[in-house]
């Protein structure tokens, strides 16, 4: 399954360019790259323009948000780092309360 999701960082280039850095090849804690791993995803990319992030997710059939947020709640590692993310990142002004990455929908499609 795939799934697309954004989120903004701060207007701030010193913190983008931080934020970049932590995703930069060798970065993300690897406790973060195998918690991804066992919920489900096999494949993420995340790109940005401007100060808008946007992430692309490969998953398999094992995966579920719901999974994906019990398995992070119960990881202090995952909530080290969420927290520290959280420096750099600000909720889209439609996101609902509490939820940083918001599930885009598709709208259009070429074959």
């Amino acid at each position: 399954m795939k799934y697309c999701l954004a989120l903004d960082l701060k207007d701030n280039p010193h913190l983008i360019a931080e934020y970049e850095r932590y995703h930069a090849p060798g970065g993300v804690w690897p406790e973060i790259l195998d918690s991804l791993r066992q919920s489900g995803i096999e494949q993420l990319e995340i790109y940005r323009t401007g100060n808008r992030l946007f992430m692309i997710m490969e998953t398999n059939e094992d995966f579920s948000f719901e999974k994906k947020a019990a398995m992070d709640t119960a990881n202090p590692k995952v909530q080290a780092w969420e927290k520290l993310m959280w420096d750099f990142q600000q909720p889209l002004p439609w996101a609902g309360k509490g939820e940083k990455w918001v599930l885009m929908n598709k709208v259009f499609g070429l074959k």
